[in-house]
């Protein structure tokens, strides 16, 4: 078994007097699509957040590629998140006033990027995602999944490692919803991206190669493969 690309061990959290995440631990190797599990408020979304330093733990370490990532400073959390992870949330997230490709180019805009190189980039991955001709819509113009499929490629346009995602087919009809997620393990198969996902749907839960199941802030399977 390769090295861990992104690991957690005894993390915790408390929001108040509620605690969210109560010693977890988990190992996620180079290239895994983990489904991460578990009823509403069992606190797998905030162990998904924790993991991709958008939260800091209470107690207990991240580390991502060997290095602990939960003390780094906020600018430095930033950077790592634009640069390394990539993010897709239930409802996409998308910005209401851009375009699908403004969309998409924004994470390379944001880091500096030149605006056609940008751009030019940003329809390559509609393009990949076969979404091409929706390019200059707005999300108020699109379908729930093409939504989904244009927050996909704004993930990925800047090819980052880890990919984390939030519920990301609650919002879709269960036909957009498989296209998806075979979009996904399509995507993690051929450019070796790891893949975490949150849901409680066990349909959703199935496609992944291993399962964490959160309840009460604990995990109750193993925290690495055998």
């Amino acid at each position: 078994m390769t090295a861990a690309i992104l690991s957690c061990r005894d993390l915790s959290k408390d929001f108040g007097p509620t605690p969210a995440l109560r010693g977890v631990d988990l190992v996620v190797h180079p290239g895994e699509l983990v489904a991460i599990t578990g009823p509403s408020g069992s606190g797998k979304s905030t162990l998904l957040h924790c993991l991709a330093g958008i939260q800091r733990p209470d107690q207990g370490e991240v580390v991502y590629r060997g290095a602990r990532i939960d003390d780094l400073g906020t600018n430095d959390r930033t950077l790592l998140r634009r640069r390394e992870f990539g993010f897709v949330f239930q409802f996409g997230e998308l910005v209401p006033e851009l375009t699908a490709v403004e969309n998409v180019a924004l994470p390379l805009l944001l880091d500096g990027a030149p605006r056609v190189v940008a751009f030019d980039r940003g329809r390559e991955w509609l393009e990949r995602l076969d979404i091409a001709e929706q390019a200059d819509r707005v999300p108020s113009e699109l379908s729930g999944g093409q939504c989904q499929r244009v927050a996909v490629a704004r993930s990925l346009i800047h090819e980052p490692a880890v990919l984390f995602a939030d519920e990301p087919t609650g919002a879709l009809d269960s036909l957009a919803a498989e296209a998806l997620l075979e979009l996904l393990v399509d995507l993690g198969e051929r450019s070796d991206l790891t893949l975490l996902i949150v849901t409680h749907d066990p349909r959703v839960a199935a496609y992944g190669q291993r399962e964490i199941v959160i309840r009460d802030g604990r995990s109750t399977t193993p925290s690495a493969p055998a």
